[in-house]
């Protein structure tokens, strides 16, 4: 296996679990990953936080840790990545509203390569039109966006994954065993036990 460098666009309030957990289990296979965040520099911390499911109707909100970035946005440059993750949370919903992030996004999307989102990341996707004619799964209150955006929306369980060419999805971080393992397949990564 050779390994990929993987670009994770996070931003504040991104979800704790889903940005923690996809950083290092990465890493631990033996991928790069720059987590990078519009407007901050390598070193630099994003806010986190910790949504869970305690039988209200959406999620619950706690502070989660302080996630510090190891790269600078303004170096990033999309053609140099194998592959993008979108953690959700609500970083989504403001970081479609920056024209690089889009751009990167769409550049991903273009070039057909390994794109990973979970919870509201499809909300990115969609901003940046790349769910058109494709089926994606996302956190329930983000399907209409998907349906908007041209998509489709799979409604699936929240340990389950979904993928659809390039692009594997979930609605949450029960789901990261499913959606980490179907990312893998598409990176060409192999573990051996």
């Amino acid at each position: 296996m050779a390994a990929k460098k993987i670009l994770m666009l996070v931003g504040d309030f991104v979800e704790d679990y889903e940005v923690m957990v996809p950083f290092q289990a990465l890493q631990m296979v033996g991928h790069t990953v720059h987590a990078a965040c519009c407007g901050k520099k390598a070193g630099e911390t994003v806010r986190t936080a910790v949504h869970d499911f305690e039988g209200d109707q959406t999620y619950s909100e706690k502070p989660g840790h302080n996630f510090t970035l190891n790269a600078s946005f303004d170096g990033i440059r999309p053609q140099e990545y194998d592959a993008l993750v979108i953690p959700g949370g609500r970083a989504p919903e403001y970081l479609r509203l920056n024209q690089e992030v889009i751009d990167m996004v769409r550049h991903f999307a273009e070039t057909g390569k390994p794109v990973a989102a979970i919870c509201h990341g499809p909300q990115l996707l969609a901003a940046a039109g790349m769910l058109k004619g494709r089926a994606c799964s996302a956190y329930p209150a983000v399907g209409p966006e998907v349906t908007l955006a041209g998509g489709t929306y799979v409604d699936i369980p929240v340990d389950q994954a979904h993928v659809d060419g390039n692009l594997v999805t979930a609605p949450a971080w029960p789901a990261h065993p499913q959606w980490l393992a179907c990312f893998l397949k598409l990176l060409g990564t192999t573990i051996e036990l």
